[in-house]
Formats: C-alpha cells, sequence, structure tokens
C-alpha cells in the first residue's frame, strides 16, 4: 500500500505534521509504537491552550481530531526498517507489513537513560524531572536540587534559582572550577560535594552517604538521549551531537540530510517540549507537502 507520506512516530510532533498533510488531503499513514517521551509525567505545561493538562489528554485529542480527516491511516506498530529513496521509500514494521511512501517523516523521539541511582527512576516525572520551563513553576519557589552527571550541568545549576532554592548535587560527576563556583555563589546556589546514596521519600528525599537526608520539592537532571528509532541511521541521515546525546540532523525546513526524508520533534533537536515538537512538527509537515508538489524527486 502507498502513501504520499509515512510519519513515523504518533506523538506530538508526529500528530502535528500528519495534521498539515491531512488537510492538504494527501494519503499520510502513521506508524506508532505508543512509547510517548512524557508517558511518566501526569501534568504538561507551557504548550499555549494546554496548560497543566494530563499529557495523554492532549495526545489522546489530537489523535481523534486527526483520524477525522478520510486521507489518515494509522497502524500501532513499530516502524523497524527504513530503505529507499524520494518516492520510492519502503518502511517495514515489526509484524512483517511493509508499507511504501513518496516521502517519510521521523517523528519517534528519543529515549533516555537515566542517572544510575537508586529511586531515581521511580521518581522521573513525578518528582525528578529535565526540563524548568516544563515543571519548574509547580515547585512553587521551594528547594530544588539539581544532579550533575557532567559539566553541562552548569547550565541548569545557574537557570534553577529563578525557580526555587537551588542545591547542586555534584555527586563526583566534575568539580567546578574557581569561575564555576563564583558563577554558582552569584546565583546563590549551595555546593553540594558529598556523594547521594539513594532518593525516597514524597516528594523527594536526598539520603547522603555520609547519612544527611536534604529534603527537597523536586530534582532537575541531565539524561542521556539515543534515538528511539533505527530509521535515520538505517536511510544515512547525518546527526549532530547534542549536549545530552545524537540528534537528526535537519535544515530549517525540517529536511534531513537525505532527500525525501524529514524529522522533527526531540529526536531533531537538542531541546525537547510539547510546544517545540508540536512547532518542529507542523514545519515538517508544511514542508514535506511542498516538496511533493515542487520537486520531481
Amino acid at each position: 500500500m502507498s502513501f504520499d507520506t509515512i510519519v513515523v512516530g504518533g506523538s506530538y510532533a508526529g500528530l502535528s505534521a500528519a495534521l498539515q498533510l491531512a488537510r492538504a488531503r494527501r494519503r499520510v499513514l502513521v506508524m506508532d509504537s505508543g512509547q510517548r517521551r512524557n508517558r511518566f509525567a501526569a501534568h504538561a505545561h507551557g504548550f499555549l491552550g494546554h496548560d497543566g493538562r494530563a499529557p495523554g489528554d492532549i495526545a489522546a485529542d489530537a489523535r481523534a481530531q486527526l483520524m477525522a480527516y478520510p486521507t489518515v491511516e494509522w497502524v500501532d506498530v513499530t516502524a523497524t526498517a527504513g530503505e529507499g529513496e524520494a518516492n520510492h521509500f519502503t518502511v517495514s514494521a515489526e509484524n512483517g507489513a511493509r508499507y511504501q511512501g513518496r516521502r517519510l517523516i521521523l517523528a519517534a523521539g528519543v529515549v533516555d537513560t537515566l542517572p544510575e541511582i537508586s529511586g531515581l527512576a521511580e521518581r522521573w516525572g513525578k518528582s525528578v524531572f529535565h526540563c524548568p520551563y516544563c515543571h519548574g513553576y509547580e515547585l512553587d519557589q521551594g528547594s530544588i536540587g539539581v544532579l550533575a552527571t557532567s559539566e553541562i550541568s552548569m547550565h541548569h545549576a545557574l537557570m534553577l534559582p529563578d525557580w526555587g532554592r537551588t542545591t547542586f548535587f555534584l555527586n563526583g560527576a566534575f568539580t567546578p572550577n574557581a569561575e564555576q563556583t563564583a558563577q554558582l555563589d552569584s546565583r546563590g546556589v549551595v555546593i553540594e560535594h558529598a556523594l547521594i546514596a539513594r532518593l525516597s521519600g514524597a516528594p523527594l528525599d536526598v539520603e547522603m552517604k555520609d547519612g544527611r537526608v536534604i529534603a527537597l520539592d523536586g530534582m532537575f537532571t541531565l539524561t542521556r538521549t539515543d534515538s528511539a528509532s533505527p530509521l535515520g541511521a538505517q536511510l544515512g541521515c547525518a546527526m549532530e551531537q547534542g549536549p545530552m546525546g545524537p540528534f537528526l540532523q535537519t535544515d530549517g525546513f525540517k529536511e534531513t540530510t537525505v532527500p525525501g526524508v524529514f524529522a522533527c520533534g526531540d529526536g531533531a533537536r537538542a531541546a525537547g517540549s510539547v510546544a517545540f515538537a508540536v512547532a518542529d512538527g507542523a514545519m515538517a509537515g508544511v514542508a514535506a507537502h511542498q516538496s511533493l508538489i515542487f520537486r520531481s524527486a
């Protein structure tokens, strides 16, 4: 079965991309594995018109609206392989099905590798977060921790005082130099050099290896991210190295280095949020549509 565009990934970016193509009356297939990156969070913030809503509800409403367009098909399946070139792409699914499309939009996002600290994984998205703009305000100017994973965590530590009293847990990840220490001091950040034993309690207690317990309202940390789908690599799309991991390289119209393959969302930028994903998807969908009109290939 052939489509004008196959969208791999049915979260916010993929939904937004597919919507643009559906409204242009193009035949669109969305392939989705059902693993939204923010599935661990109870509420989404910073997305205009949906501030504070459950992320799953936003996605479900968007899917229902998309599927009202008669040219859209949806399969709940993981895309496992991609091959071909513009106008002649083939995407294979884990169930053995194969789909053909003139254009591809990669919107499968990323997977997070969390710091290996006992108690952190079960609090991810609840009291441990990655995005201050998404979750900082709700901590109500309380006590906030930043868990260092590398020197890049300085960025988090210098930002978070705008949202509350901030303690920077180095946890052996790195040691700030004199200039960095002065920057932290100027922002009122408390530097904690001791190692963490585990996280516990609610909202969050940081149990230190020296026996102390530091109570927090929330903590922020950086994860390691990797592409959730192998298709970009299989198709030969170039990658860029971001602060947390690699992501697909795109131009201003969200096209990758492979003609006819577009990418959007967390897998195609160095930072992620629902608002960014929706904007990226809209651009990718519009650009993919126009490429069908104004290119021969």
